[in-house]
């Protein structure tokens, strides 16, 4: 398994245990084959520099994962199709 760095970005209107559920279920897909959640940094609401799907905000989470390849194929998948994730963006994280 590789070591990776995930951002997401939700919905600033989603309430906050709404925003939480969502959060539990997108780290759910990256352990269910046996990856392992690091750590969880919530950046929080901020304002994006242009537009986004009409939207002005967004809340900002950043997680590091060891998993493996098919787990981040199924989460990237699985992203594209949630309407509360606008953004996301998966890198190999420096050791």
């Amino acid at each position: 398994m590789k070591k990776y760095e995930i951002m997401y970005i939700l919905k600033a209107d989603l309430e906050e245990a709404a925003r939480k559920e969502e959060m539990e279920k997108l780290h759910a897909i990256l352990t269910s084959t046996g990856g392992e959640i690091l750590d969880v940094n919530e950046w929080g609401l901020r304002d994006f520099a242009y537009p986004v799907n009409d939207l002005l905000k967004g809340y900002y989470v950043v997680i590091q994962v060891n998993t493996n390849q098919a787990a981040l194929l199924e989460f990237s998948r699985l992203v594209r199709i949630d309407t509360s994730v606008l953004r996301h963006l998966v890198t190999v994280a420096q050791e």
